[in-house]
């Protein structure tokens, strides 16, 4: 069992685009148990490979009581909508409404290279397309409208978490181009 650091707001990392994985290997698949392992812990709905400081396009979920993760992701998002209560693991104890697809149909890879579909509505899309941006370098923060964004950076601001050192993470095995360490 191998917990990580989980970065936070404000970290350069969070913001940076993710590359996609090119090895399926020994390496990866400790990257996917690290991550289930810091999820489960914290705990959490998901987590991505950038918020344990690995630029790697992975993310890992814990959703009715299903455990699962997805390298290299690609989203095909329903038209219809669902707004709710979304949070994040690297903005602690902040919680939004936040506007998402209802259901997505996600297309990837497991951690062998096999590939793989997921299908899910409710909080299992919520959750694929809210790892999905940390990929993208977005929080969800960033789909608020400018009313919300601005109640979410007061309530950041004011929090005791912010501004505090940043975690200090292991390089990763994985050529990241310059992404993440």
């Amino acid at each position: 069992m191998a917990i990580r650091p989980i970065r936070l707001f404000g970290d350069p990392v969070l913001r940076k685009p993710a590359i996609e994985v090119v090895h399926f290997d020994a390496e990866l698949r400790q990257l996917v148990t690290d991550l289930t392992d810091t999820m489960l812990d914290a705990p959490g709905a998901g987590l991505a490979a950038p918020q344990i400081g690995v630029g790697l396009r992975v993310f890992t979920w814990y959703v009715d009581g299903e455990v699962g993760h997805l390298v290299n992701p690609t989203l095909q998002l329903s038209e219809e909508t669902q707004d709710g209560p979304e949070g994040c693991l690297s903005l602690p104890e902040l919680t939004y409404d936040c506007l998402r697809a209802l259901s997505v149909v996600a297309r990837g890879f497991n951690m062998h290279g096999d590939p793989i579909t997921i299908e899910g509505s409710d909080l299992l899309a919520r959750a694929i397309q809210h790892e999905t941006d940390h990929l993208d370098g977005i929080l969800f923060i960033d789909r608020l409208d400018e009313a919300g964004r601005k109640a979410a950076m007061r309530e950041i601001r004011e929090s005791e978490w912010f501004g505090l050192d940043k975690p200090t993470v292991k390089v990763s095995p994985h050529a990241t181009g310059g992404f993440g360490r």
